[in-house]
């Protein structure tokens, strides 16, 4: 059996070795590579071959090709935006030679400003110019003049102690920007911006602490820009504006007839910063505006409830509109001024003191003029001896300085009687 069997094996085995040697002689006879090219689409097994429609052996560009004409992608394809995200952009500017940056509005442009002016004040003058081009490089429309008006305004009656430095601004603005509509220039609508505000003070007066605060900043506001606008009119030098000066009026009545402690404070402030400036206008209108306003103070330290501090803050007010508001009257002309009708005739005058230490004056008759001859024997002007009334009866000088001061002295005495 065994026999058999191997004898049996034998032509098979010598068959198989035979088919393997004609298989690795027909292999190697074909004269391909050993591997894929590298440009050939990798194929993973038979079964992706034969699913493959790319026929083995095609060049690269064939089979790209084959690839583009099955593709079902689109370059018009719509953007593809993950669903949790969002297509929102900022609305930007394009300048192709300095890139994207978001365009700044006039309200941002007014906030930056105003905030340099509030902490720097000082810099009005330097600054305003650049200001005023700018501001009318971007006002072209009505809209926009109106929009400026009401921004300004907003920022002079909200911001602490910016009053007096918004109407320089408005004033200024009133004169240099260019745009003027129809409806009213820049310092027309700003009238109008603050008559509508006029017209609602008996509801502002009684309101809520709120109203009242933005009332009486409205109130400064008003006093400052009376102070401050200019209206050029012809040749003439330019005047105030006069339809504030009985608006003013009424506002001091208005907050007298409610004479709680915020409203007299706010009537208080404003007849200290342009009382007297009201009262010289109403006196060469030959009206008596000013004394109706102070009677109805006294009628409030009188009857009105209000603080002890207020109150005393009303009689200051009083005794400082009796002195001509602080103000001291003009010195007698100099030709006409004599000691008795010049309080000040001997002040630019100096002191001197004698050998014990004893001072002396012009004030002093008899003596001063005297003495002042006896230091130095030249008739010269008083203002000459005075430089040199240090020196003693002791005291000599260098002979060269002695004369040149007698020449001096010679001279200045020829000129005064010329």
């Amino acid at each position: 059996m065994y026999n058999n069997n191997s004898s049996s094996s034998a032509p098979s085995s010598s068959s198989s070795s035979s088919e393997a040697g004609d298989t690795r002689s027909s292999v190697f006879s074909r004269g391909e590579p050993l591997r894929q090219p590298r440009t050939s689409p990798p194929v993973s097994d038979s079964s992706a071959e034969s699913r493959s429609p790319i026929p083995s052996g095609h060049n690269s560009s064939t089979a790209a090709d084959t690839l583009v004409k099955i593709s079902k992608l689109s370059a018009a394809a719509p953007e593809f935006v993950p669903g949790c995200c969002s297509s929102f952009q900022d609305d930007v500017y394009s300048d192709e030679s300095e890139g994207y940056y978001a365009e700044p509005s006039l309200a941002d442009f007014v906030q930056e400003f105003v905030s340099h002016l509030n902490s720097s004040p000082g810099s009005f003058e330097s600054e305003i110019d650049y200001i005023t081009d700018m501001l009318n490089s971007c006002i072209t429309t009505e809209e926009i003049l109106q929009e400026l008006v009401e921004l300004i305004y907003v920022q002079s009656t909200s911001i602490p102690n910016f009053a007096y430095t918004g109407a320089r601004l408005c004033n200024h603005l009133s004169h240099h920007i260019r745009l003027s509509p129809a409806s009213g220039n820049f310092r027309q609508l700003l009238l109008q911006r603050c008559r509508t505000e006029y017209e609602q003070r008996e509801q502002a007066v009684r309101g809520d602490p709120d109203t009242q605060k933005r009332f009486h900043s409205y109130v400064l506001f008003l006093g400052e820009l009376y102070l401050n606008l200019e209206i050029k009119s012809g040749k003439d030098t330019p005047g105030r504006a006069n339809i504030l000066l009985g608006a003013l009026k009424d506002l001091l009545n208005t907050l007298c007839s409610h004479p709680d402690d915020p409203n007299l404070m706010c009537a208080i402030k404003l007849l200290k910063l342009s009382g007297s400036i009201l009262e010289d206008t109403w006196k060469e209108k030959g009206q008596s505006d000013m004394d109706e306003v102070i009677k109805k103070i006294e009628d409030v330290l009188l009857d009105a409830k209000c603080s002890r501090d207020v109150k005393q803050m009303l009689l200051k007010l009083v005794e400082l509109r009796s002195s001509n508001w602080g103000r001291v009257h003009t010195a007698a002309v100099s030709s006409d001024a004599t000691p008795d009708n010049d309080p000040n005739y001997f002040m630019n005058e100096p002191t001197f003191y004698t050998a014990d230490g004893t001072p002396f004056t012009a004030a002093d008759p008899g003596e001063y003029r005297q003495r002042l001859q006896n230091k130095l024997p030249y008739t010269c002007n008083e203002g000459m001896l005075l430089c040199f009334s240090f020196c003693s009866d002791e005291d000599e000088m260098d002979p060269e300085i002695e004369e040149a001061f007698e020449r001096f002295c010679m001279e200045s005495d020829a000129r005064r009687k010329k």
